[in-house]
C-alpha cells in the first residue's frame, strides 16, 4: 500500500502547496518519526539532544511502534508523555492508533517534523500527515533510493558515506537552512559521537537479575554474555549458532573463574536451549526468554563482555558498562556501529559487502552470507580475550 499512497500524498500536496516555504524554518516543536529499530534510535541520541537545545525537552515529541518505544522511556530525552505510540500488531489496531496520533499531532499544530526512516513510506506519509510547516527527510533524486512520494519540505539526500548518527543530526540542523537551496548543504558533517551515558539500575533492580545468575562464593563470578539472535529479522546478519557453541566451549577452557550466559527473546528460547545444550557445562546457562528488555539492561551492566550481531542489543549495551563484540557482515559498521570505546565491531569487509542499505530497502539477492562465515571462532575469541583481560577487575 506504501506506494500508491505516498503517490496519493503527493498528489494533494501539490494541489494544496504549489511553493516550498520560504527561509529557514521558525520552529518552537519538533516531532520525531521513527517508528522501528530500537538499536538506531540510540544512535539518533545526539539529534534528539540537539532537538531538546533547540525547542527544550518539553517541545519535542516521537512516534514509534509500541514495542520500540522502551529505550526512549531508558534514555529520558523526551517526556514520556510526549511518547506517541502505533499499535503494529494487527492492521485494525495499527489503523486505530494511526487515526488517533493523527489527531493529538493536529492539535499540537507542530512547527516541524523530522522523518528519521531513511526510505520507509509509512513514516513519511505519517510526516506529512503530522500537518507539521517544516517537514525534513530523505528524498529520492534520480531514482536514488524506494520511491515514496515528494512529502518533505526540507528534502535532503541521503549520504551512504556518513556515519547514521551524523547523518541523523543532519536532519534536524536543515531546519536551519533554506529548503530552496536544500539538498545543498553549507555544513560539514556533525561528529558521530554520542553521549554515551551509563545506565544505572535503579535501588532494587540489581536484585531479580542476580538471583537469575551463578554465584561462587556468595558472589557473581565474571560472567560473558553470548547473544545469537536465532531469530534475526535481517537473516544474513546471523552467525552460525554452531560458532557460537565452539566460542563458549573454548572461553570456559581458557578462563576457569568465567561463566557463559546465552542470551535471546521469548521466540528464541528453543534455539538458544539447544546451543546451551552442545555446550555441555555446568558454567553455562541459558538466559533466553527469562528477563524484560530492563532487566537485560541491567543484566549488561552486571556482566564482563556481549557477543552479538549488528542488532539493537549491540545499541542497548552501548549505555552501559559492558564490552561489547559485534558481528557485522550485510551491513557495515562505518555507518551503524556505536561510537563507543567500549565497542569493537568486526567485519570482514568482502567485495560484496555490504549488500544491505537504505537504498535497496534493506533487501540483498545474498543466499549465502559468507560474510558472516569468514568471521572465524578464532578471531572473535581472541577479541574477547584482549577485551577481558583489559578490563579493570574489582
Amino acid at each position: 500500500m506504501g506506494v500508491p499512497l505516498c503517490f496519493c500524498l503527493t498528489l494533494a500536496r501539490r494541489i494544496l502547496t504549489r511553493r516550498l516555504p520560504a527561509g529557514p524554518a521558525r520552529v518552537r516543536n519538533i516531532l520525531f518519526v521513527k517508528l522501528a529499530e530500537q538499536g538506531s534510535t540510540v544512535l539518533a541520541i545526539a539529534a534528539i539532544s540537539r532537538a531538546v537545545q533547540m525547542v527544550g525537552r518539553e517541545n519535542v515529541y516521537f512516534i514509534v511502534f509500541e514495542e520500540n518505544r522502551f529505550i526512549l522511556d531508558l534514555l529520558e530525552l523526551v517526556p514520556e508523555g510526549n511518547v506517541i505510540t502505533l499499535n503494529s500488531q494487527s492492521l485494525t489496531g495499527l489503523a486505530s492508533t494511526t487515526l488517533r496520533a493523527m489527531r493529538r499531532l493536529w492539535r499540537l499544530k507542530l512547527d516541524a517534523a523530522i522523518d528519521m526512516e531513511f526510505f520507509a513510506r509509512g513514516s513519511a506519509a505519517i510526516t506529512f500527515l503530522s500537518g507539521a510547516r517544516a517537514r525534513v527527510g530523505f528524498h529520492t533524486w534520480y531514482a536514488a533510493g524506494p520511491y515514496r512520494g515528494d512529502l518533505m519540505t526540507h528534502r535532503l539526500l541521503y549520504n551512504p558515506h556518513l556515519h547514521t548518527t551524523s547523518m541523523f543530526q543532519v536532519l534536524v540542523e536543515s531546519l536551519r537552512c533554506d529548503p530552496a537551496e536544500l539538498p545543498t548543504l553549507d555544513l560539514a558533517p556533525p561528529p558521530a559521537e554520542n553521549d554515551f551515558r551509563h545506565f544505572v539500575p535503579q535501588p532494587g533492580e540489581a536484585a531479580p537479575v542476580e538471583a537469575m545468575l551463578p554465584h561462587q562464593n556468595g558472589k557473581l563470578p565474571p560472567i560473558i554474555l553470548l547473544n545469537p539472535n536465532a531469530s534475526d529479522l535481517v537473516p544474513l546478519r546471523q552467525w552460525p549458532g554452531a560458532r557460537y557453541v565452539e566460542l563458549a566451549r573454548r572461553l570456559l577452557a581458557q578462563f576457569p573463574e568465567v561463566h557463559i550466559s546465552f542470551t535471546g527473546g521469548p521466540r528464541e528460547v528453543a534455539e538458544v536451549e539447544r546451543l546451551v545444550g552442545e555446550v555441555h557445562s555446568p558454567r553455562c546457562t541459558c538466559l533466553a526468554g527469562k528477563t524484560t528488555l530492563r532487566q537485560l539492561m541491567v543484566l549488561y551492566a552486571l556482566c564482563e563482555v556481549l557477543v552479538t550481531n549488528d542488532s539493537g542489543p549491540a545499541h542497548f549495551a552501548s549505555l552501559t558498562s559492558i564490552d561489547v563484540i559485534t558481528l557485522f557482515g550485510p551491513e557495515t559498521p562505518t555507518l551503524f556501529a556505536a561510537r563507543t570505546p567500549r565497542n569493537v565491531a568486526l567485519w570482514a569487509g568482502l567485495s560484496c559487502s555490504p549488500c544491505v542499505n537504505a537504498n535497496n530497502n534493506r533487501q540483498s539477492p545474498c543466499q549465502n552470507n559468507i560474510c558472516m562465515q569468514q568471521i572465524t571462532v578464532e578471531q572473535v575469541f581472541r577479541e574477547v580475550c584482549r577485551v577481558y583481560l583489559g578490563r579493570p577487575k574489582s
